[in-house]
């Protein structure tokens, strides 16, 4: 099959990404109130029912995350420190300190920031294990201090998680893993069980029932994102190369049925060149059935007037990986408002940042990074606000104060300033 060329015309930003049926989201609410209620008994008999395996317990032992490791290659125990190195190096960055701020009339104002101090992360599993997604959402909760950090992930049939994902969680300083997945497990965060205490957060992508899952229990637990489908979109000019180009789509389209990969060029002879790249690639590829339907029904090749349109059209579609395969990406880089992750050049491969350089994977999809970020340190701390009022300030703004209280007609609020003026004053009540 080819990938579909389309001018800017022709061409719609708006993706029509499933949400869930109503049955699906019955299915999520059913699965959470039972787990509320029945505790582990729900848990296991929801994991028996979906993964097929019937557990004597949830929590994997030190012994299974030891032999894990020695079942994992020496090469791929050494990528994975370097990431988690890289990860760890990168996120250490983004720190943030507790802070105060004395007047010279006495009041001291300041924000005190503290870690949560119980964080779950889901890792997904199904078509393939996911050991960077284990660093990408431990890591930095490690270097935001977070104490207690649960991994749930589910098994597969014979009770067993993936070795090398086990061996990341050891690497990344998890503390807690359970062989739980679905929305019986974002159910089993959020509630508690006998087995699993409940946390602060839930972080980290899976299908669409942990998706809805997720949703529904935002605001008894926090949340990192509700992600969609994974995507990309490469920004390429003539001089890029159409096999690199092609690659790059189908990393992402491998993912799922429903990834998007796009190419937004002002040159027709590179769409078609990457026309025929993919063709000869995608029937190569181990996962040819799911990159075929991605690119069948949310690929396409956008041909532009020029860059500058090419950019407005990269800013509608707000995607949450971005490459820049133009002649002198840094110039042009000013002007892209809306991506997860963006990477420039011709080296900065997409799976660079998946894997490898450091910035965190887990990214805004389906249009979200016009107003969402990438997970972050920020996402794993909470923030207070310190306020010590002084005599003198209160005594010269408690007036202004009680105006903007009976403004909005809460005289008890006024009230409360009221009394402190009248006794700093020495005026009877």
């Amino acid at each position: 099959m080819k990938m579909k060329i389309v001018d800017r015309k022709n061409f719609s930003t708006k993706r029509d990404v499933e949400s869930g049926t109503d049955e699906q989201r019955k299915a999520v609410l059913e699965i959470l109130s039972r787990v509320k209620q029945e505790g582990d008994q729900a848990v296991l008999a929801f994991t028996e029912k979906f993964d097929r395996v019937h557990l004597a317990s949830m929590q994997v032992t030190i012994d299974e995350v030891e032999q894990a490791q020695k079942e994992v290659s020496q090469e791929v125990r050494q990528a994975l420190q370097e990431a988690a190195e890289n990860i760890r190096t990168f996120h250490e960055k983004q720190k943030r300190q507790s802070w105060m701020q004395t007047s010279d009339t006495g009041t001291i104002l300041g924000q005190l920031i503290r870690p949560l101090k119980r964080v779950g992360i889901y890792v997904p599993g199904g078509r393939a294990a996911y050991p960077s997604s284990v660093l990408m959402n431990a890591i930095p909760a490690q270097v935001a201090g977070v104490k207690e950090i649960v991994m749930v992930t589910p098994p597969d049939q014979q009770g067993k998680i993936d070795p090398g994902v086990l061996t990341a969680a050891a690497i990344a300083g998890v503390t807690e893993i359970y062989k739980v997945g679905g929305a019986q497990a974002i159910a089993a965060l959020t509630y508690g069980t006998e087995s699993i205490r409940a946390v602060d957060k839930i972080v980290g992508p899976g299908n669409i029932y942990v998706a809805l899952a997720k949703r529904e229990v935002f605001g008894f637990v926090d949340i990192d994102m509700v992600a969609g489908p994974s995507e990309i979109v490469v920004l390429a000019d003539e001089q890029a190369d159409p096999c690199y180009v092609a690659a790059d789509l189908l990393s992402q389209a491998e993912h799922d049925p429903m990834a998007s990969a796009v190419l937004v060029t002002p040159s027709p002879e590179l769409a078609e060149q990457v026309q025929n790249e993919m063709t000869s690639q995608l029937a190569k590829l181990p996962r040819k059935e799911i990159a075929e339907a991605s690119i069948r029904d949310y690929g396409a090749i956008c041909v532009v007037a020029d860059l500058e349109e090419g950019i407005q059209v990269v800013n509608e579609l707000a995607p949450e990986h971005l490459e820049m395969l133009i002649a002198q990406p840094f110039d042009y880089l000013g002007r892209i408002e809306n991506a997860g992750a963006i990477f420039l050049g011709e080296y900065s491969s997409e799976p660079v940042g998946d894997y490898f350089a450091g910035p965190n994977h887990v990214l805004p999809t389906n249009g979200t990074a016009r107003f969402s970020s990438p997970l972050n340190l920020d996402d794993f701390i909470k923030k207070s606000s310190l306020i010590s009022y002084s005599r003198t300030d209160l005594l010269r703004n408690g007036e202004k104060m009680m105006a903007l209280a009976k403004s909005e007609g809460l005289t008890a609020h006024a009230k409360a300033i009221e009394v402190r003026l009248q006794k700093e004053r020495g005026l009877s009540r």
